[in-house]
Formats: structure tokens, C-alpha cells, sequence
């Protein structure tokens, strides 16, 4: 006969190869902690409803602690046979405590149990995102404060712009993981409904207290649709989606670094703790952490891309092609929490070169700006005629080869004679960096009185 555990309608043995797709255990064996947990709310439900013996419930929550016991310390023997892990647990179960086990999966189906494992499984790994979002941030702003006023080049094009702080340039990073973990919070709020009880698909015929449950598991409440309980997959697929934006972020950041280590570059260095070297070239220091989490960006985009193509044709209700749901899902979120702690630790790690990103910021004539601010405040020339003449004064300064500061003045009044020396006050990359006081601009006391709102702000330890 088939599968003890639903094969009363069957007669013969699935083909191995059937058995072998169909088996999940491998993968979901990473939800027992949430499909215990959902197991004895359901059956201390039941037992307060009257539809199982008080005794029979205490006898199966009793069991399945000792179960959880089990398989937290390592003594669980998993059988691929059972195929996932409800039917390890109710069969282990069975062993432990005779045919009240049985009772246990009174009103409910594995496909409410898997859709509420889930959910809870993603809220718990939502909440250890959350943190380590936090961790990551109080490293940026911390790194950030000790370079309020370490000036560095801001690019555009990958092009030298304008004149920015190292601090400055952190500190977006800090505002972009607040995006990231405001998305998994918005995703988190709305996957906090409860599926079980919803069974197979239709809901059921036993007086279930749904609710009970729901608070029981620390959901907001059930939800309403049975249907839409055990098929909707909304809560992976946001989950996914908040992870691909923070893994992108988390890559750009990297590919900086990469950038920045580069001897041709030389802004940072990273110490050996987050460097290798090479099997052939002994001079190699290779920044392979930022590397790697650029890398695992592909992964969890494709986790996402993966699951809307398993979703989009699916009728409703529940499909096998469900059990697709979480292998990559998994690999996917425990990706971005390597990634997240590996870019917290680098910034902890890394040491700026200050001289270095101070003579680059100088470099391709990076205050003209200021100098056309400058033409519009003190001469009264319109915006578009002061760029016209500041770009006129940087070809006179390229052709001489020197710097805008460096420039004689005579050579500026050539091309505008009611310019003064008092340019100058505005040519060095200090002065342009501290004249950006306007809300949200570069300037150092701008970023420390930002970084410091942040640093209390994240010091509370709490989802912000």
C-alpha cells in the first residue's frame, strides 16, 4: 500500500521517481519549530471547542514538546518516505502516544498546516532581517560620524560631479536598509493572518474557534477566505520582493568597495578579515566579501522571478506546484542575512584613505559648480549664462593645466571682468562641501546632526 498516512484509497506503491519529486522533507524539515507550534494551538482549540478530549490534547501537546525536543537537539530521524514535515511529526507523534495522535489533524489539512508553517516562518525570519538591517545601519552611522568632514569626490556617470563627504555618502546607505525595512515591515503587517482552519480548501464542518488559534499564534486574525488561505502565496512573493530591492542596495554598496579597494582608486582599505589572496600572484588582495554579496544579488532576484512564474498560472485552490514555494525562498532570505551581516562587517572593517579622496575630490574641476553659483549670488547673472561662463573658464584652466583655484584671475576676467577675487573663497573643495548646508546636502555639520538622529534613533533596539 502507499503512504500509511494518506493511502487508504490506494492500492500500490508510488514509482520511485514519483516518490522523489513528490518528497519535501529535505526542505521543509526548517519548519518544525513553526509546525509545532501551529499543531498544539490547533489542538488546544479543539480541545476547548469539545471536538477532542482535554486529556487526548494534553497527551499531543505533551508529546509533541518531547518532539521538539527531538529534533532541536539533533535526535530526529526524518524519513523521506513520510514526505514532509507534518507527516514526520504526526507519525513521530503516533509512535510517542498511540492513536490520540490521530485526533490531531481533526479539521485541518496539510494545505492550511503549510500555508500557516509558512507564514510563520517567514514573520520569524522577517524580524531577523529586521535586526541585522538595524546592526548594519548602526555601523554606517557610527563610520559615518567618524567622517562627517572626511571630503571624498561625489560621481555622477561614474564621473567626478561635485565635491561630497564620506559621512554623506554612508548615510544614504543608511536611509536606503530604512526602505528595506520598512518593506518587510509593510510585508510582514499584511502576511499576519492566519490560515489554519481553512483545511483543504473549503473550511469545515466543526465548530473551530479560528480565532483562537490566530492569537494563539500571534496572528492579527484569520483569514477570510478559505480558498484564498491555502492558495495564496502573496506573503513569499512580498518577502522576496523587499529582499531583491535590499539586495540590490546591498550590491551597489559592494560594487563601491570593489571599486574603491582597487589600487588604481586606493579610497578604502580592508583588512585581511575581509580580503583573500591568490593561489599565483602573492601581491593579490582581493576584496572577495563585496564581491560575493554583488554575486548573491542574481540568486535572490531569481528566487523572485522563479515564484511569480510558479504563481501565474495557478487556479485556485492549492496546487503541488506549491511545494516550489520554499527551496528558493529559503536559500533566497538566508542569502540576504549573509549579505547584510558581510556588509556590516566591512564597514566596521574599513579604513578610508583621507588624502587620497581629498585630491581626487579636486580632480576634473569639480567646484565649477560652485563657481557658477557664485557668478549667479554675487554678479546677478542668470543661472544659464554663469554655466556658460564658468564651462568657458574650465576650458581656459584645462588648457593651462591647472586647477580652477589655481587659475589667475586675470585669465577668469578675460572671459568675465566683473569677476573679483573673492572667487576664490569658493574654488576649494572645502568650501564647497561646507557651503552644502541646504536639508539633506553634504555638508559635515549636516551629516553629523543626521547621523546622530540616527544614532539614538537606532540605539532603542526596536522595529523603527
Amino acid at each position: 500500500m502507499s503512504n500509511k498516512m494518506w493511502g487508504g484509497r490506494f492500492s500500490d506503491q508510488p514509482a520511485g521517481i514519483m516518490a522523489e519529486i513528490n518528497t519535501s522533507i529535505d526542505v521543509d524539515r526548517k519548519l518544525f519549530r513553526q509546525d509545532i507550534a501551529a499543531s498544539k494551538a490547533h489542538a488546544q482549540m479543539l480541545a476547548r471547542r469539545g471536538i477532542i478530549s482535554r486529556q487526548d490534547a494534553k497527551r499531543i501537546v505533551h508529546g509533541l514538546d518531547k518532539i521538539l525536543s527531538e529534533i532541536a537537539g539533533g535526535k530526529f530521524r526524518f524519513k523521506r518516505a513520510l514526505e514532509d514535515i507534518h507527516m514526520n511529526v504526526e507519525a513521530r507523534l503516533a509512535d510517542m502516544i498511540g492513536p490520540a495522535a490521530g485526533r490531531l489533524h481533526t479539521a485541518r489539512s496539510r494545505n492550511d498546516q503549510v500555508a500557516t508553517d509558512f507564514r510563520l516562518w517567514v514573520r520569524d525570519t522577517i524580524d531577523e532581517l529586521d535586526a541585522q538591517f538595524a546592526d548594519y545601519q548602526r555601523a554606517l552611522v557610527q563610520k559615518a560620524l567618524a567622517h562627517a568632514a572626511t571630503v571624498m569626490p561625489g560621481f555622477t556617470h561614474l564621473q567626478t560631479a561635485q565635491p561630497v563627504t564620506f559621512g554623506h555618502h554612508l548615510m544614504a546607505y543608511v536611509e536606503m536598509a530604512q526602505r528595506d525595512r520598512g518593506r518587510f515591515a509593510d510585508a510582514r503587517k499584511r502576511l499576519n493572518e492566519s490560515p489554519l482552519g481553512a483545511a483543504a480548501l473549503a473550511g469545515t464542518s466543526f465548530p473551530l474557534d479560528r480565532a483562537m488559534t490566530a492569537k494563539n499564534l500571534k496572528f492579527d486574525r484569520p483569514m477570510a477566505n478559505s480558498l484564498d488561505a491555502v492558495s495564496d502565496r502573496d506573503f513569499v512573493l512580498e518577502a522576496l520582493s523587499a529582499a531583491a530591492i535590499a539586495s540590490v542596495h546591498l550590491s551597489r554598496f559592494a560594487e563601491e568597495i570593489v571599486i574603491w579597494t582597487s589600487p588604481l582608486v586606493g579610497f578604502l582599505k580592508l583588512s585581511d578579515q575581509f580580503t583573500t589572496g591568490s593561489s599565483i600572484m602573492p601581491q593579490k588582495r582581493n576584496p572577495d566579501a563585496a564581491e560575493l554579496v554583488r554575486a548573491k544579488t542574481g540568486r535572490i532576484v531569481g528566487a523572485l522571478s522563479a515564484l511569480l512564474i510558479v504563481m501565474k498560472g495557478l487556479p485556485l485552490a492549492y496546487q503541488k506546484d506549491m511545494q516550489e514555494d520554499k527551496e528558493g525562498a529559503m536559500d533566497a532570505l538566508a542569502a540576504l542575512s549573509l549579505c547584510i551581516a558581510a556588509m556590516a562587517g566591512m564597514v566596521r572593517d574599513m579604513k578610508p584613505d583621507a588624502a587620497r579622496m581629498k585630491a581626487a575630490a579636486g580632480e576634473g574641476y569639480s567646484t565649477a559648480t560652485d563657481l557658477a553659483d557664485w557668478l549667479v549670488r554675487t554678479l546677478n547673472m542668470p543661472f544659464r549664462k554663469a554655466h556658460h561662463v564658468t564651462g568657458q573658464i574650465v576650458a581656459a584652466a584645462e588648457r593651462e593645466g591647472v586647477s580652477l583655484e589655481k587659475l589667475p584671475l586675470a585669465a577668469m576676467r578675460k572671459i568675465a571682468p566683473a569677476i573679483t577675487k573673492d572667487v576664490y573663497k569658493v574654488l576649494s573643495v572645502e568650501n564647497s562641501v561646507a557651503s552644502r548646508k541646504s536639508f539633506g546636502g553634504t555638508a559635515a555639520a549636516n551629516v553629523t546632526r543626521e547621523a546622530k538622529k540616527w544614532q539614538k534613533r537606532l540605539g532603542k533596539r526596536r522595529r523603527v
